[in-house]
């Protein structure tokens, strides 16, 4: 890949829980089962999944991603939103005060959070070396081309940089994102940097 070029990963609703809510709503001392590896080091897919309940329907069976939280975090995209009657605020990730609220049920009990409901901001993570290859720094705001087959290239603005040694390199859309462009599986973006 090019210095300016990465990975475009598409992030679909899902749920991050705290142990005092896994324990709710999974039972006493209870420990998540991790399922697969995610691109991120230490981060995982589990076997858990708890229904999300907004004011006008649910989701089911969302997945819950691992491992534990300081704080339950529910993301979804703005149609899934809109579509079970959750406010989302677009957020980056862990910025979760006054956000929506919901209801998440599980096989041993329910938990209604007052906050913790966003839509994900678009970012890229990305190591030192990878930050600094790109021109980039933590917190900065570029824009990242996304390249089509079918005619619906775009070019994303807002995408907040993150930077971390733990991190892998990697852009995170949600599925509203990747659905407006069209995006194939294993999609290579083009980082622009802002003037």
């Amino acid at each position: 890949m090019e210095n300016n070029e990465v990975l475009v990963e598409i992030s679909a609703r899902h749920v991050h829980l705290s142990q005092k809510d896994l324990e709710t709503l999974f039972g006493a001392g209870y420990e998540l089962t991790k399922k697969k590896d995610l691109s991120q080091p230490g981060q995982y897919a589990c076997e858990e999944r708890v229904k999300v309940i907004g004011a006008k329907g649910e989701f089911p069976g969302m997945a819950v991603l691992g491992p534990v939280r300081n704080a339950t975090q529910v993301e979804v995209s703005l149609t899934d939103a809109r579509s079970i009657g959750v406010n989302a605020p677009v957020r980056e990730s862990g910025d979760i005060a006054g956000s929506g609220s919901c209801k998440l049920v599980g096989p041993a009990g329910e938990v209604e959070i007052s906050e913790g409901v966003i839509a994900a901001k678009r970012h890229i993570h990305a190591t030192t070396a990878d930050a600094a290859k790109m021109g980039v720094e933590n917190g900065e705001i570029v824009s990242v081309e996304i390249p089509s087959s079918n005619g619906r290239n775009l070019v994303f603005g807002d995408v907040v940089v993150r930077v971390s040694d733990s991190y892998a390199l990697a852009m995170h859309i949600d599925t509203d994102e990747s659905n407006a462009a069209g995006m194939a599986p294993n999609t290579i973006g083009k980082v622009i940097k802002n003037a």
